[in-house]
């Protein structure tokens, strides 16, 4: 069982653990078909951390999810923070670098071009020494003070320019709480892990690096992207099996056909989760999709079965204060409340919500108002839409309104058919003007849409 950390606690522990639990033999990490333990892992940490640098920062760039594990507990041994780009592109791991000045960026790939200091990993498919591949009863697993910032994580840009956010180890044993329960009560307590989002995300983060290091939890070391991968990985672990993905590599799964070993459930995150398309991945594979809900800023904090329920049930102890631009969340893993653009309603003694929107989402025209999600659902309700986004542009026109616009992935309509399509689902007031086609929308690794990104195609289609 994971160590709880509660931050409103007087006597608050002053260090906590690198691992749960003083098990050496456990499994961590499911790799190139074999076990690796909590003791071999410590090993090539140990190793990792006595080759890096001084500095008080390092980019953590490392792609196979193993390697990543293996770093973040090097650079927080050597009482570093690592710092996690929104992408590992060189302009988002450039900007980041020159915001922490004498840092350094680190990997297990050979990277061109590399970002400036970039050190390569020693290997880790060594084969270990057998006294250190094996239990020797040793106990004395590392301890994190609680208040050292361990990781800084930066947001996608969806709303505009990332930020950063600080995260002690601390904070990240409470967040890790939080999500074992929510598991332990939804599939039981032990499962195998394998996820189809970056480890440098902080859902990512939450699911595929602690629950393994804090919740006794093993994972699989890669990241699958095709249906048939994710088949692969899937396979390549013991059940019971979760698979931590989000709705669009999910929705690319149950179009595909493909047949998936037995699942025990799904979780997904990053953007909202259609019911149809939960519903649709439950029948497929005779298993539970679950959503939850959070953010960089706050970490996932409430969860929900769509198929179910359309409130989300908050984890323990976090309270919600709805305000009129938004929602102040406290949580345990919260130093002070952090207020979302969300704007919520509260039911069942405020341990339930139901989403009405984000503020920023709200639009208001000749007195009428709309949401921008709920346009880009009814986008991609139209029959022959494979994907696509309603958003507001930044210029105003004549009479200070923002234009509203559209990107959409449907082979075989033109503009016309989804306007026409569109005049029949929502006031004429909201039709997006321009409305563009495109072969793809500019999604980054966990499926999101940096606003920037979204500007930039309107604009090169103008």
């Amino acid at each position: 069982m994971a160590i709880v950390y509660d931050i409103y606690q007087r006597e608050a522990p002053q260090r906590l653990p690198l691992l749960s639990a003083a098990d050496p033999s456990r499994v961590l990490v499911r790799r190139h078909g074999e076990a690796v333990t909590a003791a071999q892992f410590l090993v090539h940490v140990h190793a990792v951390a006595a080759g890096l640098p001084a500095a008080a920062a390092a980019v953590n760039l490392c792609e196979d999810r193993y390697a990543f594990l293996v770093a973040f507990c090097a650079i927080v041994l050597r009482g570093q923070t690592n710092l996690l780009p929104s992408s590992r592109a060189p302009q988002a791991v450039d900007e980041v670098m020159a915001a922490h000045p004498g840092c350094y960026a680190l990997g297990e790939q050979a990277l061109d071009p590399a970002p400036p200091g970039y050190r390569l990993m020693p290997s880790l498919d060594v084969a270990l020494p057998p006294e250190t591949s094996t239990s020797q009863g040793d106990t004395s697993w590392p301890m994190i003070p609680a208040e050292q910032v361990v990781a800084i994580g930066y947001t996608s840009g969806s709303t505009g320019m990332p930020s950063a956010n600080e995260k002690t180890w601390g904070s990240f044993h409470a967040s890790n709480a939080g999500n074992l329960g929510m598991l332990q009560a939804a599939v039981g307590g032990h499962v195998e892990i394998v996820a189809t989002v970056p480890p440098q995300h902080m859902y990512g983060m939450e699911m595929s690096v602690l629950l393994p290091l804090l919740g006794e939890i093993s994972v699989h070391a890669g990241r699958p992207f095709f249906p048939a991968d994710v088949a692969a990985a899937l396979a390549e672990v013991p059940p019971p099996r979760l698979l931590v993905t989000t709705p669009v590599h999910l929705r690319a799964l149950v179009e595909s056909g493909i047949a998936l070993p037995p699942v025990a459930a799904v979780v997904s995150a990053t953007a909202p989760l259609q019911l149809e398309l939960a519903a649709a991945a439950e029948r497929c594979f005779g298993t539970v999709v679950l959503e939850v809900f959070g953010s960089t800023e706050t970490c996932v904090f409430a969860s929900r079965r769509p198929t179910v329920d359309e409130d989300w049930s908050l984890y323990a102890d976090v309270v919600l204060h709805p305000q009129p631009d938004g929602t102040a969340i406290e949580a345990p893993q919260l130093g002070t409340p952090v207020t979302l653009a969300d704007i919520v309603s509260l039911s069942d003694g405020g341990r339930r919500f139901r989403l009405r929107g984000r503020h920023a989402d709200m639009l208001e025209i000749a007195g009428k108002r709309a949401s921008l999600s709920d346009l880009s659902r009814r986008l991609l309700a139209i029959p022959g839409v494979q994907d696509g986004v309603v958003f507001q542009l930044d210029a105003a026109d004549a009479l200070g309104v923002h234009r509203i616009a559209a990107l959409a992935v449907a082979p075989g309509l033109d503009e016309h058919t989804i306007l026409d399509a569109l005049r029949r689902a929502i006031d004429p007031l909201f039709l997006p003007r321009p409305l563009r086609l495109v072969s793809a929308l500019p999604r980054n690794e966990t499926g999101k849409l940096p606003r920037a990104a979204l500007l930039e195609l309107v604009h090169h289609h103008d």
